[in-house]
């Protein structure tokens, strides 16, 4: 299967793209480039594919393909606060467009990178399931919502739109990012010898890790029709529904003498869900996720002492944000974060 791979220089799409070859699929990427220099250890083989704004691709893209993956976008919630009118415009109108475009030139299967963030403010123990109420709270999760609505209007029987609201990533890529809980976490215990947590620690989160994800984008590419068509799948495991307390007890486990500091400066964070996985493990008989949030800490203190992670790298060249700031500052891109040429 020719496959396109949005954000193929991203930290999940840098995963991804050996998984999907392996797999035996011919890979082409599409990434806009803002992050492909934020590498921790060898760098990595990346697929062909051109530098591409997602604002700007064309026909020519995605002709020839026979599914897409669409992983690219502004990734997290903070750089969603910070530009919301650039948020909608890349993540939501974007990104139809994209599917929009792949639809006329024939491509099947359009497996889309949500999340389960679009349950924000779900709150309770009770496990979500994907037919609970969405209830974002940040841009970058509304964006998604967005995009999962305008993608269900364009399926039929010959476009069938898929929805992985994936839990929050956690794991060492070749392309590092050090702003999503887990990897934030042990970067700090091993810098500073304090797991910090800025919350009460109180908030649900499933966590997933960025290999487990390439497995199941890689199992929904080739599941049945009828099993995946116009549907929505939490991605994830049980297991790894944890509170951010929890998380910061398995880093200190993982970073010697690493001490779990909760400060809860950061006052209650409404974004608290529990989720139930069990759909997606329904519709592909023999899926499931093979990481704990104890083997991932593990994982990325290794890789981190390995590669020599700095305080620079990790407060800079690893968060999504700073990375933005930097190119802006330096002229390098322009206020809507277009590389100037």
């Amino acid at each position: 299967m020719r496959v396109l791979l949005t954000g193929h220089q991203g930290y999940l799409g840098t995963v991804m793209a050996p998984v999907l070859t392996a797999a035996g699929h011919e890979v082409v990427g599409l990434d806009a480039g803002l992050f492909a220099d934020c590498v921790l250890g060898p760098p990595p083989a990346d697929p062909p594919g051109p530098r591409v704004d997602l604002r700007d691709v064309t026909a020519d893209h995605v002709a020839g393909v026979d599914a897409v993956i669409h992983l690219a976008a502004l990734s997290n919630d903070p750089l969603g606060s910070l530009a919301p009118d650039l948020t909608y415009d890349i993540n939501h109108h974007a990104s139809v467009r994209l599917a929009r475009l792949a639809r006329d030139a024939g491509v099947r299967r359009f497996l889309y990178a949500s999340t389960c963030s679009v349950y924000g403010a779900a709150g309770g123990d009770d496990l979500v399931t994907e037919d609970a109420p969405l209830r974002p709270v940040t841009p970058y999760a509304e964006s998604k919502v967005r995009v999962e609505d305008d993608l269900h209007a364009l399926s039929d029987g010959d476009f069938t739109p898929v929805f992985m609201r994936n839990a929050t990533a956690f794991g060492y890529s070749p392309r590092l990012r050090a702003d999503i809980v887990l990897n934030n976490l042990v970067g700090h215990a091993l810098l500073s010898g304090e797991v910090l947590v800025l919350s009460d620690g109180t908030p649900w989160r499933p966590l997933v890790h960025a290999a487990d994800i390439a497995r199941a984008f890689t199992a929904a590419l080739t599941a049945p029709r009828e099993a995946v068509h116009d549907r929505a799948f939490n991605i994830g495991s049980e297991v790894n529904n944890v509170t951010v307390a929890e998380i910061a007890e398995q880093v200190a486990e993982a970073v010697s003498g690493a001490k779990v500091v909760i400060t809860g400066e950061a006052g209650a964070d409404p974004r608290s869900y529990r989720v139930d996985f069990s759909r997606f493990r329904a519709a592909v008989p023999g899926f499931d996720c093979e990481w704990t949030v104890k083997q991932g800490a593990l994982e990325l203190a290794d890789a981190y002492g390995k590669y020599r992670l700095t305080r620079e790298d990790f407060e800079r060249r690893f968060t999504r944000l700073a990375v933005l700031r930097a190119a802006s500052d330096a002229g390098a891109v322009d206020d809507t974060l277009r590389w100037r040429r």
